[in-house]
């Protein structure tokens, strides 16, 4: 069982396959950090992004899966180089891997160096294609990696002063290879109008809708949520 040498080679289905591999491993990492992520923002007197990007960090460093050396340079809150293990083959993977935390759960803001898509959308009547700034097939150290992104959206409430933790929303953004599938044009889209001002010189930045890309493929968009009560978190793989 080798490693796959010609990244660029793989088939938008095998390229689905690393990235549903992923969002489970996504998916089991939160479970098995628990209520812990609640806890922190509970009592975390840091910004309530830098406590989102603290629990992406400490939550998928105790599920490290299969690590390489090789280092990967990205804008991004988690960075790593791994393989990915099939029944028949072995790929390598530079993943990235951003947190949000924001009050509402609908949607995520991405920036341009976070994804290997052209994104394609309607502002204003008008069409606007904007190309994503990450590589699909990156090269590290003379070797092709497999560009895979992907968003930990903490959905919190500020109550009697304190940040609690409502839910957890786990996206995985698809490769720019996947472009037909799920982006081809301004009419078939999961992306929205980001929160940024042409006018006053703002970076262009586009939002995800989690509703618009969980009806195109419903693996892409995970959830957990915390019940305070119990101390525990819950939810189920969707397919």
């Amino acid at each position: 069982m080798g490693v796959v040498e010609n990244i660029a080679g793989l088939t938008p289905d095998e390229i689905e396959d690393v990235e549903k591999l992923t969002s489970r491993w996504l998916l089991r990492a939160a479970f098995d950090f628990g209520f812990d992520a609640y806890d922190i923002f509970l009592n975390s007197p840091d910004d309530v992004q830098d406590v989102a990007e603290d629990v992406t960090r400490e939550l998928l460093d105790r599920l490290p899966g299969y690590n390489t050396p090789q280092r990967v340079f990205g804008n991004v809150d988690y960075k790593k180089a791994r393989y990915i293990v099939l029944p028949d083959r072995v790929i390598r993977q530079a993943l990235f891997v951003d947190s949000k935390a924001e009050k509402d759960d609908r949607s995520a803001t991405i920036q341009m160096s976070q994804t290997s898509m052209v994104i394609k959308q309607v502002r204003g009547g008008a069409v606007i294609e904007r190309a994503g700034l990450l590589p699909a097939v990156a090269e590290y150290g003379g070797q092709e990696y497999l560009t895979t992104t992907a968003l930990l959206h903490y959905c919190y409430q500020e109550i009697e002063g304190r940040r609690q933790l409502q839910g957890l929303t786990l996206s995985c953004i698809p490769n720019g290879r996947l472009q037909q599938r799920y982006n081809p044009d301004a009419e078939r889209t999961f992306w929205i109008a980001g929160r940024n001002a042409p006018t006053r010189g703002e970076v262009f930045r586009a939002r995800l809708s989690f509703h618009r890309l969980s009806r195109m493929c419903a693996w892409r968009v995970q959830r957990v949520n915390y019940d305070a009560i119990s101390r525990t978190c819950f939810g189920s793989w969707s397919e």
